[in-house]
This record gives structure tokens, C-alpha cells and sequence, in this order.
């Protein structure tokens, strides 16, 4: 049932150059994966998440991103990261929060995910909560040749980050992966901004996981919530192509559907 106190907000400001030709006239986000686009994914799966309130923060080709949503430039898309994109959506914050909204999903716009991963993430107690993969390996070897060449470094002790984004070629440092879903509650996205404020200009350059390496290093608590599989990334079209060879295969631990 819809919760009139979350809302979402849809990171898909970038074009995906590393999808080259297929993103020459449209947003990665409208790339198609097992016959739908990917915005429509993660909007179905917001929506069963009872989630009715959503923005989407637009950049690339920004006349293709029309529907059923809030919408938001960030006319520096070509400069900037996530991070950036993200504080483009301040004014919808303020007022959802103002208003009484209780928590907001966050989530990049490349990625397909199970609603029951949000309705998780909606009911964490954490102001700051994101979402990691224990069953990321699985994921990883179908998408590289050695899962360690991407990988980053994932800790977590007691239901609190305590590392993030590093490379490393010890295995025994990745606990998982963060999937691309974070949520957020008023005192949550006053931490996140303030911040952001502290990082002054290196936040254009600043990506999501640096910047959570950043708010741990100001010991800012950020909650971790647990999901296998159930989910994936579209980085370039070799993984649109290798899952849905999956899907096809049968029984696959990260069938999002």
C-alpha cells in the first residue's frame, strides 16, 4: 500500500558513455533489460515499496525523462557526480520532510532491485542506512573474469559501515557490496548536507562511496542493511547481455523481478 510518509528520489542525471551508441540519443536509465526500461523498473519497484512521491534528477537528454514522476536538472551533469546530482533534489527534501515525510529512498538509476529491498531500507532506525549484497561474488564472477579486479572493500561490524570503496585483493574485506540504494530520514539528510557543505568544492569530483568514506571519517554513523542478490548493475551492455542470459538459464539468485 502506498506510504504517504516516504518518497524517492531517481539518480539518472549521466548519459552512460560506457554504453556508448546505445546511450547516443537517451539516458542510460531508458536502456532496456528483459523488455523493460530501466527507469520503469525501478519506478514499479518503488511503487510496490509503497512508495508514490518520486523525483527523478534529470541532466542528459533530459526531454526523454518525462512520466508519471517529479523532475530536476542538474545542468552540470557533464562535471559532476552522484553526489552533486543528489543535492540537486534539496528543494524536494526540505519539503517532504517539512511536511511530515518520515524516510526517503535514494537510488542510482542504472540499477534494477526487489521491492522488498526498499520496504527494508524504509524501516531501517539508522538516519543514514544503505544496502550491501552478501551474495555479491555470484554477481561479480558473471560480470569479470576475476571479481577482485572491481570489487571494493565492504566492512561492516555490528550493523554499522566501518569501510568502504577500497581495492584490495583480500576477499576476507569484502562482506559484500553496495548495491546503489541508500535511505535517509530528516536528521539524516541534514547530516548528508552539512557535509556536503564541509566538502565545498571536491563535491563535484566526490562519488557516492568516497563520500561515505568521508562521513565515517567525521564519525558519522551509517546504518547497513543486508540483502542476497535480488538485484543487479547495468554498467555497459556485456551485462545487460550476461543477465539476461541469466534469467533465461533459469533459477538465478539475482532475478530482480
Amino acid at each position: 500500500m502506498p506510504q504517504n510518509d516516504t518518497a524517492g528520489i531517481i539518480l539518472a542525471a549521466g548519459r552512460g558513455s560506457r554504453m556508448k551508441e546505445l546511450t547516443a540519443e537517451k539516458p542510460k536509465c531508458l536502456l532496456e533489460l528483459a523488455g523493460k526500461p530501466l527507469l520503469h523498473w525501478q519506478l514499479a519497484a518503488m511503487r510496490r515499496a509503497g512508495i508514490e512521491k518520486i523525483l527523478v534528477v534529470r541532466g542528459y537528454a533530459a526531454h526523454c525523462l518525462q512520466g508519471e514522476f517529479e523532475t530536476v536538472e542538474n545542468p552540470r551533469w557533464e562535471n559532476t557526480n552522484m553526489l552533486s546530482s543528489l543535492l540537486c533534489a534539496k528543494d524536494f527534501a526540505s519539503d517532504f520532510f517539512a511536511n511530515g515525510g518520515r524516510r526517503l529512498l535514494i537510488s542510482y538509476s542504472d540499477i534494477v532491485w526487489r521491492p522488498e529491498h526498499a520496504q527494508k531500507l524504509l524501516q531501517a532506525s539508522a538516519h543514514i542506512a544503505m544496502a550491501y549484497d552478501v551474495l555479491w561474488e555470484s554477481l561479480w564472477r558473471l560480470r569479470f573474469e576475476d571479481p577482485l579486479s572491481d570489487a571494493e572493500t565492504f566492512v561492516q561490524k555490528d550493523g554499522l559501515l566501518r569501510e568502504i570503496g577500497l581495492k584490495t585483493d583480500d576477499i576476507s574485506r569484502i562482506q559484500g557490496q553496495y548495491i546503489g540504494l541508500l535511505s535517509l530520514d530528516a536528521a539524516g539528510w541534514q547530516i548528508l548536507v552539512e557535509s556536503a557543505n564541509e566538502l565545498g568544492a571536491k563535491v563535484d569530483k566526490t562519488d557516492m562511496t568516497a563520500f561515505l568514506r568521508f562521513m565515517l571519517s567525521r564519525q558519522i554513523p551509517v546504518g547497513v542493511v543486508p540483502v542476497e542478490g535480488g538485484w543487479c548493475e547495468c554498467d555497459n551492455a556485456e551485462d545487460i547481455r550476461n543477465y539476461e542470459n541469466a534469467l533465461a538459464s533459469g533459477c538465478w539468485s539475482h532475478d530482480w523481478r
